[in-house]
């Protein structure tokens, strides 16, 4: 009898214990949230401090750790290249805590997210034209930010990224037959500021933005 005692009394222990590390956490302090995001930010699982985050930004609308937790996971997430999170945060962290300061900085975040986040020349078109647009608004909004030769490099990636995929278009519809069409984009290419002669156009095109 003390022998089933002990057994069933272990497996309630058991149960109990799985039970408590199971349970979901709430109503907690705002510092506690903050430092279970930045717990796991330094360990590298995003996917819990953005759950965390969730918690924090849903008890404590008001806190002031808010602000400091949006850039944090923004940075985090570019970090791990993880683009389309790290333009959500800093979208979030734009229009709900940013100064004028705060918003310079993480505007060019968000253009060198964008401008990173490309895979495919052919595939993320829009994203390419949308990301020159920012760039070019970036440069007449802040002239005199530090971050605008930066942004001006990028852009000038932009371009030539551009450059590269109208050119390959032309191309594509010579080869069709389609002599309007082509026509259509070799005036593009020829309403280009690059000298042609001056660019070697490599197999890789993501090679050619990043490193160039």
């Amino acid at each position: 009898m003390k022998r089933i005692f002990a057994v069933v009394f272990t497996g309630l222990l058991f149960f109990a214990g799985c039970s408590t590390k199971e349970a979901p956490e709430y109503n907690k302090s705002d510092i506690y949230w903050y430092q279970k995001i930045l717990y796991y930010v330094s360990n590298e699982n995003l996917d819990k401090a953005d759950e965390y985050y969730t918690s924090l930004q849903s008890e404590h609308f008001a806190s002031p750790l808010l602000k400091e937790a949006t850039l944090m996971l923004a940075m985090a997430h570019m970090d791990e290249e993880e683009y389309l999170l790290a333009k959500y945060y800093l979208d979030e962290y734009i229009k709900r805590y940013a100064d004028a300061e705060d918003t310079e900085f993480a505007k060019y975040l968000k253009i060198k997210a964008s401008f990173l986040g490309f895979k495919s020349i052919n595939r993320d078109q829009k994203l390419l034209r949308e990301t020159i647009q920012e760039a070019k608004k970036y440069e007449q909004r802040y002239p005199d930010s530090p971050f605008t030769p930066l942004v001006d490099t990028i852009l000038t990636k932009l371009y030539l990224a551009q450059y590269v995929l109208d050119s390959s278009i032309a191309k594509l519809y010579e080869r069709r037959g389609k002599t309007k069409a082509a026509e259509i984009y070799r005036q593009k290419i020829e309403n280009y500021w690059i000298d042609k002669n001056e660019i070697s156009v490599p197999k890789s095109w993501y090679d050619y933005i990043i490193n160039w």
